[in-house]
């Protein structure tokens, strides 16, 4: 078995500052796999990087977002017979606190 980066101790402190309450077993199993996420960690760390540019995402990317185009609408006065309480054309809604009409 390879020596874990981090202790069931560790975790047990980690667990009561986020006041989470594990079991034995609990303990056991979630050491294991913050102790595998550490060593990716370190994996990477130890990555040579040098002469690599920085990149905000794997593929190039460009515009990504569709055009606006005119759909279908509802009809408005269909939509307008379905509201609880219409006034001139409009929804009518509730007062807001403090608003004189």
């Amino acid at each position: 078995m390879m020596t874990e980066p981090i202790s069931e101790k560790e975790v047990a402190h980690v667990a009561h500052l986020a006041r989470l309450r594990l079991t034995d077993e609990e303990l056991g199993v979630f050491t294991r796999q913050l102790g595998a996420v550490l060593e990716h960690a370190q994996d990477v760390e130890a990555l040579q990087l040098d002469g690599i540019e920085p990149m905000s995402h794997p593929f190039p990317l460009e515009n990504v977002t569709r055009k606006d185009e005119v759909g279908g609408m509802l009809d408005r006065e269909e939509v307008l017979d379905q509201a609880p309480a219409t006034e001139d054309g409009r929804f009518q809604v509730p007062q807001i606190l403090g608003e004189q009409p």
